[in-house]
Order: C-alpha cells, then structure tokens, then sequence
C-alpha cells in the first residue's frame, strides 16, 4: 500500500506565544520513533511548526520512509501529545514527503546515540 499525501492545511500565521512554541517543542521530545530510539525532534522529522495566537498550532513532519510501519499512527500521536500542552486549543498534523527524510537532519546527539558519529 502507497501513502498518499494529504492536501497541506492553509497557510496560517506564525504569531505564537514563543514560550507556548518551547512547551510544544519539548512535547515533540517525548515522542519516539519506535524503530529508532530516539525522539522526532533529534531525528529532523519536525519540519516546520507554526503557532498562532489562537492556540492553533500546525506541524509538518515526515517520517525516515514511506513505508514505515508507524505512518498510520504516528501523525496521530504527535497530535495528541501536543493537544495536551496548556494554551494550545487545536492541531493541525500535515505528513509531507518533501524533502526526503536523510540522516543529515539528525542533531549530532541523536547521532551520537544511534553510534553513527
């Protein structure tokens, strides 16, 4: 089975509260790829994260491959998690395909930890 991908969400401001925007991102750390022990945000697959005024909050995150077992839940627990930090009121999960994915967006850490520096 080929994923397709889903039409982006429209295009939002980016206005957030940045304290809200640091409790988000430190949500995201809590998430792991279960593949891979290390969490989505030191593997580089949070592409973009947008915040707005109103507590809506709009990520676009990939994955290592199309084909990995998890895309059907993975997008859906980044949503849940986040849901649950204080402030924000709705989420918004795009699953984007470009760019690929390649171990360069891994943080040195994430690296560290997986041995491959």
């Amino acid at each position: 089975m080929e994923l397709q991908p889903k039409a982006p969400f429209p295009e939002m401001a980016d206005d957030g509260d940045p304290a809200l925007r640091a409790e988000v991102m430190e949500s995201l750390k809590t998430v792991r790829d279960p593949e891979i022990p290390v969490n989505l945000v030191d593997l580089g697959l949070i592409y973009s994260l947008k915040l707005n005024q109103a507590g809506v909050v709009h990520i676009e995150m990939t994955l290592t491959t199309p084909a990995c077992p998890v895309a059907g839940s993975l997008p859906g627990q980044v949503q849940h998690i986040v849901s649950l930090v204080p402030g924000v009121n709705v989420v918004l999960v795009d699953l984007v395909w470009t760019p690929v994915w390649t171990r360069d967006r891994m943080t040195d850490e994430a690296q560290l930890e997986l041995g491959l520096l």
